[in-house]
């Protein structure tokens, strides 16, 4: 009897333990009817609390149809943005935040459901994902974000919500390279900076590939009158429009990590070009993907990107 008590304690303990393990990779809201033109003005309000887009990409749906003839899709938007003031000083010290910096705003209507969804990753799981562990560097992230999200409920007046939760999160969740900086004795950085980002939006774009969007950090704190302590920074957004129609119509919640950001930056008086970006596996994770063809087609992607950099760019990855 003891032994049967202790073992039925001992398995009661590994479930608490296996539940305590979740983590909560993203919070989605939903609400009755179509609410596109509320989530509008959603978009124009957050700028008077500083949040800047950058390259939105409203109803992706229409160009599904419009490509492929059809969608399951009424609304599918990405808006990305970033609080320009709040993220300086965490660039400063965390290049690696470019990964979410700029992050998606989302919102999706599935055809024939009377119901919006929106929202936005989680920015602890972003800060996961980025691998930044530093406490008072993860409670100011966090904190940027609370005010944008009290204005989203404020404003689309959620009713239902969708929790996407995670064990733990892949082995490996960023892929990096690095790229020498070789310069004549009458270039400058902005040579080698334009030479790279045309061969690199070249490369990337004969794969298939749309560069959809694109932030100069440098650019925009200069522009403000502060400090950046880098010579560069710069944040492509990537997207590929074959696999985003055949993964979203399916799983549109997965859109929360599109599009994919790639960081860019030479640190002060650097030679080194580096590079990061979140890998796609990641998505498999955070949204619970199970079939095995989306799973496939997400692999697909990381290998091909990759590859790209190291074969097109003479990019070194970095393990």
């Amino acid at each position: 009897m003891l032994a049967k008590l202790i073992k039925t304690t001992t398995v009661a303990l590994m479930l608490s333990g296996s539940l305590m393990a979740q983590q909560l990779g993203a919070t989605l809201y939903g609400s009755k009817g179509d609410l596109e033109e509320t989530y509008k003005e959603v978009l124009e309000e957050m700028e008077e609390l500083g949040y800047i887009l950058s390259d939105p990409h409203e109803r992706i749906n229409d160009a599904y149809k419009t490509k492929y003839g059809s969608t399951k899709l009424d609304n599918l938007g990405f808006f990305s943005t970033t609080k320009d003031a709040a993220v300086r000083e965490l660039l400063e010290k965390h290049p690696k935040l470019g990964g979410f910096s700029p992050f998606n705003l989302h919102i999706w209507k599935v055809t024939g459901v009377d119901e919006t969804w929106y929202g936005h990753l989680n920015p602890e799981t972003m800060l996961d994902i980025v691998g930044i562990k530093d406490a008072d560097s993860r409670k100011k992230f966090i904190a940027s974000f609370e005010d944008i999200d009290a204005l989203i409920k404020d404003k689309m007046k959620p009713t239902m919500e969708r929790k996407l939760s995670y064990d733990t999160l892949p082995a490996r969740t960023m892929m990096e390279f690095e790229v020498a900086i070789e310069l004549d004795e009458d270039e400058e950085l902005t040579d080698f900076v334009d030479d790279f980002q045309g061969k690199w939006e070249e490369a990337f774009e004969k794969a298939g590939y749309i560069v959809a969007g694109y932030k100069n950090f440098k650019e925009t704190y200069t522009d403000m009158g502060k400090k950046f302590n880098y010579d560069a920074y710069w944040v492509y957004s990537l997207c590929h429009f074959p696999f985003s129609n055949g993964v979203f119509n399916d799983r549109p919640d997965a859109g929360v990590f599109a599009p994919c950001s790639v960081y860019m930056y030479v640190e002060k008086g650097g030679k080194t070009l580096k590079i990061g970006m979140p890998m796609l596996e990641n998505w498999i994770v955070v949204n619970g993907i199970k079939n095995e063809e989306f799973k496939k087609s997400i692999r697909g992607i990381d290998t091909e990107i990759i590859s790209i950099f190291k074969t097109k760019l003479n990019a070194k990855e970095v393990k």
